[in-house]
């Protein structure tokens, strides 16, 4: 018996319990069917990106409890022991890591606050920003080269330090909510901003769409999936007149974005 219980164990040390996925613990409503999206494709990352264990809070960077909260679920997300990774970076991370898990790195680009864009595979060749007030210039010495997960992380604090809700609605296209997909988001900009991110779509035979919303916050906490107060929660409908309520943020419902592909 004692045998059979020290085996179970190590079983659970060596084969861990694999996180479920949103898609596998968000399944759509009745009458709604989940769209499907090709399999290297963002949408279909965001769809089996992983999340912690139910019942799981909202943690803050700092190791205390999120005051409101507002999820039905948390992501897998590492956080950093500083308040850096706010809502757009949140956004910025998620896209950065889906091309870094494509090994695509010369998609991963973003632009910084005073307008430069600071294109990942610079610091891939060892060079870096130097930030001076709001200018900013290249300099290269002997820093850190490769694409390893080190020069990665680099890059992405450096992101989050210089880029923000305002940067980032810069680099987003508008769009119509009927062409909502996983990966669009909602985003006004300022300080402070907010965004909040779709992560993943259901569609009835009727054509009436539904979503599941992430969004991290201020101070930097984990990323979440959003509830709300009606009976399909966590999925919302689209939105209909000019204003967006979610739980922390109404925004104006054409403020309506996506990435360029």
């Amino acid at each position: 018996m004692k045998f059979g219980i020290c085996f179970s164990i190590l079983l659970l040390f060596c084969f861990p319990i694999v996180s479920e996925s949103i898609q596998e613990r968000f399944l759509p409503p009745n009458e709604y069917s989940r769209v499907f999206y090709p399999k290297e494709s963002f949408s279909t990352y965001l769809q089996n990106f992983p999340l912690k264990p139910k019942g799981s809070p909202v943690f803050l960077y700092n190791g205390s409890k999120k005051q409101n909260q507002v999820h039905a679920a948390v992501l897998d997300f590492p956080l950093l022991n500083r308040d850096l990774i706010q809502c757009a970076d949140a956004v910025m991370k998620l896209r950065a890591e889906y091309f870094y898990s494509q090994k695509e790195w010369e998609k991963i680009q973003f632009t910084i606050s005073n307008g430069m864009p600071v294109p990942f595979s610079r610091f891939v060749k060892g060079d870096r920003v130097q930030v001076s007030g709001n200018k900013t210039k290249w300099k290269t010495s002997k820093f850190k080269k490769g694409t390893g997960r080190e020069v990665f992380e680099e890059y992405l604090q450096f992101i989050y330090s210089y880029a923000g809700t305002i940067s980032l609605k810069s680099e987003l296209k508008k769009k119509q909510l009927r062409d909502l997909e996983p990966g669009d988001v909602w985003i006004e900009a300022g300080s402070p901003g907010h965004v909040v991110m779709v992560v993943d779509k259901a569609k009835s035979k009727e054509g009436k769409i539904l979503f599941l919303l992430a969004q991290s916050y201020m101070p930097s906490q984990e990323m979440h999936i959003l509830k709300n107060d009606t009976p399909h929660s966590p999925w919302f409908a689209l939105p209909v007149g000019d204003h967006f309520q979610t739980p922390e943020w109404e925004f104006p419902t054409n403020a309506f974005y996506g990435f360029s592909p």
